[in-house]
């Protein structure tokens, strides 16, 4: 490392909707909630990340918590910049300063729009970055599991995140068909709260129904290794008194069905446009998932099903984007025509 490297920092930035996840130095030195607790008198961040989880749908009136992004995109540019502020300064809580000369490559979804690109750029070098580029999702989780995206061989990418599900075919370094669609993460943890405000009187916050989902959601009813029924709290809305009961997968398969059809329906348009010889590059390579949601039970089975492919679930598929982020800017060079 040369003088002057020693005042650069290179960092790779997932900015996802549910997670925020930041590479260092080849490892990931941020994991950490996309939220930020506020002071609402005086504008001041409290906390942010997992600190700021715990605060959330537990506030006073002097407190609010805030997701800046939504769907994917920012939503809140104060608070995103903010945010990102917070979290680079966790990679330097053992020093006193700040690098002076910091890189950025961040991901996006792939329907983003140009203000919204803008958006991102300028919250980031607002918190600190001298140099900003961009990579879409897709293609970041496609170099995240190892695929080889110069080569003209076609690959179809799901990546199924908090805000957004992205599904791309790729080939020879692009981006050949995709869809982007704001059904994902939080559009089941939505709902299983409305499942279960409907269906069992309950009601309970986003941080319960993700604690479902992860405990025993399901794409299918059937599966060969099912989860134990969860236990579940909330409040009783007939009663207004705190409650308890059980549910099952098969429930809670049931409760996200329409919004895995929106992700299926998806899936099914992007193959539909994909051309023929590209096509046949999938059929021999299948469809890849990637995100947090292809941790969801059944759900490669389901697809599998549906597009009559193979299916295959990244190995640890939440830092797949991270990991392509990260190695599209250590290899910037290789990766230039994919960056924005």
């Amino acid at each position: 490392m040369g003088f002057f490297d020693f005042f650069t920092q290179d960092i790779a930035i997932d900015l996802g909707t549910a997670n925020t996840l930041i590479m260092y130095n080849d490892k990931v030195v941020v994991d950490e909630p996309s939220i930020v607790a506020l002071d609402r008198s005086t504008g001041k961040v409290i906390a942010v990340g997992s600190e700021a989880l715990k605060m959330h749908e537990k506030t006073h009136e002097n407190i609010k918590t805030v997701r800046p992004l939504r769907d994917g995109v920012i939503a809140d540019f104060t608070v995103a910049e903010q945010m990102l502020r917070e979290f680079i300064k966790m990679i330097n809580h053992d020093r006193k300063w700040l690098p002076s000369n910091q890189r950025m490559v961040i991901c996006i979804p792939s329907g983003i729009t140009e203000v919204e690109k803008r958006a991102v750029k300028d919250s980031a070098e607002h918190a600190g970055a001298k140099e900003v580029h961009l990579i879409h999702e897709p293609m970041a989780a496609a170099i995240g599991i190892g695929v080889q995206v110069h080569d003209p061989v076609g690959h179809m990418i799901v990546d199924i995140g908090g805000g957004t599900t992205e599904i791309a075919v790729i080939a020879l370094s692009g981006i050949v068909s995709d869809q982007s669609i704001r059904t994902a993460g939080d559009e089941l943890n939505m709902d299983i709260l409305e499942y279960m405000r409907k269906q069992h009187s309950l009601q309970i916050g986003e941080k319960g129904a993700e604690r479902i989902k992860i405990g025993c959601g399901a794409a299918l009813p059937d599966l060969d290794n099912p989860p134990d029924n969860f236990e579940v709290q909330g409040k009783d809305l007939v009663t207004g008194i705190p409650k308890k009961l059980t549910v099952s997968y098969k429930e809670i398969a049931h409760a996200i069905n329409k919004s895995i059809i929106k992700i299926e329906e998806a899936v099914l348009k992007a193959l539909e446009q994909t051309p023929p010889e590209l096509s046949a590059d999938i059929y021999e390579q299948g469809i890849h998932l990637t995100g947090g949601g292809a941790l969801l039970r059944g759900l490669d089975v389901r697809l599998s099903d549906k597009t009559k492919l193979p299916v295959h679930v990244a190995e640890d598929p939440l830092r797949a984007v991270i990991r392509g982020t990260g190695a599209a800017l250590k290899n910037m060079n290789k990766y230039r025509a994919l960056l924005q």
